[in-house]
């Protein structure tokens, strides 16, 4: 990360000398997108839940990376869930896509990793939807969410589950704990 941040500030130096008419070089231009990403992956940082972990495989590289969510409490505890968040270049117009990497039985994720969570919804019908104002720590708040608060069985995405639960609250747990043995840990 810091690499890009170094970046940034030999891009901002090179500015001052270049002359207006000269050619400009644009593999080292830094986009609006990475130069709002290396201040909320900053306040991210610091402000990121206890029951989270994330990881930039390429320093340079801030648009895409993992969260890793461990529930300490609820259906999911002991679980590990791997996210995989990668933000768009038309990033903060619109919101990041995100995927579970871990195959899960949750009423707000599909066993193929899709996601139901209002704020990653590029237009919401209930007005909760992405603004240019939300940030990545609403995101990584949000994702860590859906295992405790946000949990909805109201409106789920798996209906499988959902009505799993419905009709059987222990036989749900224990379908939620086999899967956290078979593939989150």
């Amino acid at each position: 990360m810091l690499t890009l941040a170094s970046k940034l500030k030999r891009d901002e130096g090179g500015k001052a000398g270049r002359s207006p008419s000269g050619p400009s070089d644009s593999s080292h231009r830094v986009s609006i997108r990475d130069r709002l990403l290396i201040k909320e992956v900053a306040e991210l940082e610091a402000n990121l839940p206890s029951t989270c972990k994330l990881n930039f495989p390429d320093a340079n590289k801030l648009h895409s990376f993992q969260l890793a969510v461990s529930p300490d409490e609820g259906y999911y505890q002991s679980g590990k869930f791997q996210f995989e968040i990668d933000v768009p270049e038309a990033y903060n117009m619109v919101p990041p896509k995100v995927k579970c990497l871990t195959r899960i039985w949750h009423p707000n994720i599909t066993e193929t990793g899709e996601i139901c969570l209002s704020l990653l919804r590029e237009h919401s019908i209930d007005g909760t939807g992405w603004a240019p104002t939300r940030t990545l720590k609403d995101v990584v708040w949000g994702l860590n969410s859906l295992f405790t608060d946000l949990l909805n069985f109201d409106d789920p995405l798996n209906i499988d589950a959902a009505e799993h639960h419905l009709r059987d609250k222990e036989d749900f747990r224990n379908k939620v704990q086999d899967f956290i043995k078979n593939y989150a840990r």
